[in-house]
Formats: structure tokens, sequence, C-alpha cells
């Protein structure tokens, strides 16, 4: 990595949580936080926030020399990214989601070096099109690589299966080879028409896109316990599992982590092997049920991390995404990998959601600008920090 200054970028964030970041000199200066670009009152904010920033940048005699956004085509911050670049004549440089979680962490602690990421959350645009969220990443510089991910669940409806975790936890049993069973299982919570329409769109593959997302076998363990059927809010089922697992652990803090978990040989992680127990808990064993989830997949991450760290010569591990606002999850982690002898990097100014994403956005592509300047050779417009 240069150390020389790291060129002017302005990041126009993710589509939750959104916020945008003007990086100047490695320094983050930050908008406000716009809230979440479905709301149109949201979007007008953050071009607001982009247009002040941009008009800070040039009066301060650092005009921004890019504009950074989230890979999908369809967000705001992506149109307003693409737009505000054509007009200033700067590329616009596009940054897959979990990449962008561990460059935040990078970024805001000043690690030199390379280092291995475990992004963590409901959802982001890989760079194959597909929903990502459960992601092993080696970052150093303007390089990254994907090294791997938790094995992948179908979402049967597509987004409406985010909403509604008794899918997810059907998808979870057809995974299993237990496809069969679906209709029998949840027809009293669903309805028995809706869960063998749900069974057939598994059976035949028909609007099922396959997610490595880790919010979404969360949501799988959830609906299997009959924790959460349907969710209200976001990360309601996520919560009500990690509540259930904190009460059995407060009680049997001694309790191991059951066995289930594999890394494959194409490096993803399988979790598919925990979900037996869930679907078999008893009414009285659902916190246990809940607690050996969080312990075998905690420590089945750390395990995979510790791995590629070893392999690819680095001792530090950053965490990002917001599945790391499990504390069971985070902490259980952090232990694991500290015991490895490992040095463990955590967001801190925004937290591990996507409200710091922008950081991480801005942050890769300056160092994709300076490594062009470097090589003396152009940046392309809209390409994937891959």
């Amino acid at each position: 990595m240069s150390t020389a200054p790291l060129p002017t970028v302005l990041a126009c964030g993710a589509w939750l949580k959104n916020t945008a970041c003007l990086l100047v000199d490695g320094e983050p200066v930050w908008s406000a936080v716009h809230g979440d670009l479905s709301d149109p009152a949201a979007c007008e904010s953050l071009a607001r926030s982009v247009t002040a920033m941009l008009a800070q940048a040039a009066a301060a005699g650092t005009p921004v020399q890019a504009i950074a956004h989230d890979l999908h085509p369809d967000f705001f911050s992506t149109q307003l990214s693409v737009q505000l670049a054509a007009t200033l004549g700067v590329p616009a440089i596009g940054v897959q989601h979990h990449h962008a979680h561990i460059a935040a962490v990078v970024a805001e602690q000043r690690i030199e070096g390379p280092v291995i990421g475990l992004a963590l959350d409901g959802v982001g645009l890989g760079t194959d099109g597909q929903a990502w969220g459960g992601e092993l990443v080696w970052l150093h510089g303007a390089a990254w690589q994907r090294l791997g991910h938790l094995s992948t669940l179908a979402l049967p409806g597509g987004d409406r299966a985010a909403r509604e975790p008794w899918r997810m936890a059907a998808s979870a049993l057809h995974a299993l080879g237990q496809g069969p069973d679906i209709t029998e299982r949840f027809a009293l919570q669903v309805g028995e028409g809706v869960a063998a329409g749900v069974q057939q769109m598994l059976a035949r593959g028909l609007n099922c896109p396959p997610t490595s997302s880790t919010g979404r076998w969360f949501d799988a363990a959830a609906g299997a316990l009959g924790l959460c059927v349907r969710q209200a809010d976001e990360a309601q089922a996520a919560m009500a599992l990690e509540a259930a697992a904190a009460r059995w652990l407060a009680a049997h803090p001694q309790t191991a982590a059951p066995p289930g978990a594999v890394i494959d040989a194409q490096n993803r992680l399988d979790v598919c092997g925990l979900m037996p127990a869930l679907f078999d808990a008893a009414a009285d064993a659902v916190d246990a049920a809940a607690a050996g989830f969080h312990l075998a997949l905690a420590d089945a991450l750390a395990e995979w991390a510790t791995w590629a760290a070893r392999e690819h010569g680095s001792r530090d591990v950053c965490l990002g995404g917001g599945c790391f606002f499990n504390r069971i999850l985070r902490e259980r982690i952090t232990d694991r990998l500290l015991a490895a002898q490992m040095r463990v990097h955590r967001p801190i100014d925004k937290g591990c959601g996507d409200a710091g994403v922008a950081l991480g956005q801005a942050w890769a592509a300056a160092q994709q600008l300076a490594a062009s300047a470097r090589q003396d050779s152009p940046v392309k417009e809209t390409e994937p920090c891959a």
C-alpha cells in the first residue's frame, strides 16, 4: 500500500441506513444518516448531502476524483453516482457490498497489509449477480478476493422469503432432501395451500434464487423452531433466535457447540447439518437448540477465518455486516479468533451495519485510483472492485 495521499472520493452508500462519505486524504467526512432509500425523502436528503459535499471538497481545493457506489444498478444511490460522475467527468466506481463492509474496517482502523474478512449480513449483490451475505474475503489495498461463502439456500418467492422466515425454514427442509414434508410441517402456521405452493416452488426451482446470506440462515433457524413465522420488523426473527439462545446460555454457560457445520472442498461453509436438530427440537428444548445453532455457527466461522488467515499470511481478521449486532455470535467468534492468535477488528464509529458502508466504498475506490495511477492505466467506469 502506498504512503502517498489517497485521492478524494465521494461514496453514496448503501440502500439501508444510507449515509454518504467524502474521503479526503484518507479522512472520512460523513453526511447525516438519510435512512432507507425506499423512502423518497431519504433519496432527496442523499442528493442534497452529496451536492453539499462536492461543493465542500471543491472549496477546500480537493475536488472529487471519483464517485463510489454499490453494484446494484437499481439503487437510487447507484444511479445518482453515475449521473454525478458523468457531470463531473470522473469515474463512477462500483464496489461490491461485502468488500465495502471489510474495507470500511480497514479504512477506519488504518490496517496495513492483507486482511481476512468475515462479512455477514442479510443481502448484498455479488459480482456474479447473485444475493450474497455470508462471505469470507481477502483484502489488500486495491486487491480483494472472495475466498468462500456460506452454503446457499433458495429464496422461495424471492424477496418475500426475507420477510417470512417460515419460507426459509421450508427452503432448509428442501435442502435436507425433505421437501415433501413442507406442506405438513407448515400448514397449520400459514395454510395448507400456501405451504403446498412453496413446496412446489422449491421442487420445481421456480422463483427461488439462491442466497449465501447469513441473515437468511438465521431466519431459517428461527422458522424451524417456530420462533417467527412472519417478520413485522427488520431482523425480528434473528433477534428472537438470539433471545432464546441467550436465555439458555445464561443458565447453562458451559454449553458445548454441537457438530454439523462443515467446510467443503470448494471452501464453502455448509451449515445444513445444523438444521435437523432445530426441526426435531421439542417445545421445551427450543432455547437449547437456538443456543446450539449460535455456538456451532460461530465456532465454524472462526475456524474458517483462522484457516484463511494462516493460508494467506495474515493475522488480521475484520468482522463486518449487520449480523455482528448479534452479541452471542460476535463475542464467540472474537473469543475463538483471539484464542487462535488472530488480531480481531470491528467497526467502531458507525457500527457493523450498512451505515458505515460508504467509507468502505470510498476507500476501495480510492485504492483503485491510486493503483491505476501507479500503473498509468485508466479506471473503467462502474467496474466492480474484483
